[in-house]
């Protein structure tokens, strides 16, 4: 859910801007998963640009009071979400802990880093949401470890419909600063897309997995 259309279509203006996403409806990207996508998108870069950090910080801090007041504890997932989850209880006053994708196999084989109490209420900050699969991944680790998860947020999502599937299955209300839709009125906006290009990468966003960009 997006909570402000000026703060969706600011944060897809910077994402842009820095190549966090790029949009290639003519040239398209293959995921890790073999999908076909005129669109990747790498969030980390935000944490280059201290201004453009700065603001995706204080709206996520923002939306996190408007909706939750103030949390025990910011949680990010490992690893896009380490650094902006970090400045997100910094600039809270928080506490911060990161959950790994699984436990460590050695040392204290933790798969949740810093200190959680059973009961503590719990923020979860992601960078981009794709299925929601990896980031339900922490949320259900953050459960077993007794956390009282409040929602998460995440900066960017592409909007799949089964990642709206999975967070209702699992019972979590997910916030978005910006999403697909967002992205492409704003790059059609400011002429980085055309209208033809509009179309291609409406029809991917319908069906991921079967698009192959021909």
């Amino acid at each position: 859910m997006i909570l402000d259309k000026h703060t969706a279509m600011k944060t897809a203006e910077l994402l842009l801007q820095i190549n966090a996403i790029k949009l290639q409806p003519q040239q398209p990207f293959t995921w890790a998963s073999g999908w076909k996508s005129p669109i990747y998108c790498d969030n980390r870069i935000v944490l280059s640009y201290p201004v453009i950090r700065n603001f995706i910080r204080e709206q996520f801090a923002a939306q996190i009071e408007k909706l939750y007041g103030k949390p025990d504890i910011i949680a990010g997932v490992a690893t896009g979400a380490i650094g902006i989850g970090m400045l997100v209880a910094e600039i809270m006053g928080l506490p911060f802990i990161y959950v790994r994708p699984e436990a460590k196999k050695h040392g204290r084989q933790n798969q949740i880093e810093g200190v959680l109490e059973p009961g503590q209420t719990v923020v979860v900050v992601e960078d981009l949401i794709s299925t929601g699969k990896s980031s339900l991944n922490a949320v259900e680790a953050l459960r077993a470890g007794g956390a009282n998860i409040k929602g998460m947020l995440a900066i960017f999502t592409y909007g799949f419909e089964v990642a709206s599937d999975n967070f209702k299955d699992n019972n979590l209300e997910l916030h978005t600063l910006s999403n697909y839709n967002y992205l492409l009125e704003q790059a059609l906006n400011t002429n980085y897309i055309n209208e033809d290009q509009l179309s291609v990468l409406s029809s991917w966003n319908e069906n991921p997995s079967a698009w192959s960009g021909s």
